[in-house]
């Protein structure tokens, strides 16, 4: 009886020393589909993740103040820029792509913003629009206002904006499923990931920015095997079916 114990503390001794816990930094504009990614990878190899969600311009500070991070998950620009600073190791795997998409809430009325005429016109109408503040650190607020401007229309619209904070609990579609917002220009990913808006639209091609989502293993990852597996399963085929329902896509 001994021997089968002590077989049974070895058994024991091993499966925990290959499970992990990995710490993630994770983009906002991706959540919806890493909500379904994430249990599935945790199932399969037996290791947990701590996910952490903001815009990248929220998470870098983080990451600069020391807070431990094994995989950071972001735009591909912010990616490449800690790979050029030696805080992510070179050779960034990109996983999604997405555009600005335009937002009311559900059951309100739908204008047109098949074109710069028609969303200028749409934007002029509203009573109030929604975007990301600048200071949150998302990707989108700088381009919105550019458009604002290549528009003409900044003067008249931005007395009329409500900015969102960022983040899970601070997102465009918020305030415009809660009525504080008419309109919203936000990630269409993000706009998606709430059943009480509806999206109308995207940015005319001619406005739009499009985002690509990578994932890197940092330099100072505590869990690099388990975090590169973590990194393979964001990027199997499997996973990019979930991205193309979520308003992701290569």
């Amino acid at each position: 009886m001994r021997t089968v114990a002590i077989i049974i503390a070895m058994l024991a001794a091993t499966a925990t020393a290959h499970t992990a816990e990995i710490n993630a930094f994770i983009s906002t504009a991706i959540k919806a589909a890493t909500d379904e990614l994430l249990p599935a990878f945790e199932r399969a190899n037996g290791h947990t993740i701590r996910a952490s969600y903001a815009p990248s311009g929220a998470l870098i500070p983080r990451f600069d103040r020391g807070e431990p991070v094994d995989v950071f998950l972001t735009d591909s620009a912010a990616i490449d820029e800690l790979i050029k600073r030696g805080k992510v190791v070179a050779g960034r795997t990109d996983l999604a792509r997405t555009g600005i998409g335009i937002a009311v809430r559900k059951g309100a009325p739908k204008p047109d913003v098949s074109s710069p005429e028609a969303l200028k016109r749409a934007l002029l109408a509203a009573k109030s629009i929604a975007h990301t503040a600048p200071a949150g650190g998302g990707v989108t607020a700088a381009h919105v206002m550019g458009v604002f401007e290549k528009l003409g229309i900044a003067a008249e619209v931005t007395p009329k904006v409500k900015l969102a904070a960022g983040g899970p609990n601070g997102r465009v579609s918020v305030l415009v499923s809660s009525g504080e917002a008419e309109i919203g220009l936000q990630q269409v990913s993000e706009l998606m990931s709430n059943p009480q808006v509806e999206v109308i639209g995207m940015l005319p091609a001619e406005l739009q920015q499009m985002t690509t989502y990578s994932a890197g293993t940092t330099t100072t990852a505590r869990q690099t095997e388990a975090a590169q597996a973590f990194i393979r399963h964001l990027a199997a085929p499997a996973a990019m079916t979930i991205y193309k329902t979520k308003g992701l896509a290569l």
